[in-house]
């Protein structure tokens, strides 16, 4: 189960916000790894929103791995665009993104 918790317009400010970022996670042929649940992890206590992208090489649909991604990650799955997705989770302890 995702959890949404995220209000249309808050959505709106992070899908604007992830237009200018680069992926920095991708899923391979291999598919969801623990390995990449981590890093997913790890990169969004950092930065709390990323751009996860599905390379051709998986064997997964680019749907079903970043929502196994979000969910694994205990991550707001906030866009969902071709092999790319926008995850975010916010951190209470150093909040970066303000929302409205």
């Amino acid at each position: 189960m995702i959890r949404n918790s995220l209000t249309g317009k808050q959505k709106s400010v992070l899908r604007s916000m992830g237009m200018k970022l680069e992926p920095v996670v991708q899923i391979g042929k291999e598919g969801v790894t623990p390995a990449v649940v981590q890093a997913a992890r790890e990169a969004i206590k950092k930065r709390e929103l990323i751009k996860v992208r599905v390379l051709q090489n998986c064997m997964e649909l680019p749907g079903d791995a970043i929502t196994m991604l979000a969910e694994r990650a205990d991550a707001n799955l906030v866009q969902l665009i071709g092999r790319n997705g926008l995850l975010f989770k916010r951190n209470f302890e150093k909040p970066k993104i303000e929302l409205p």
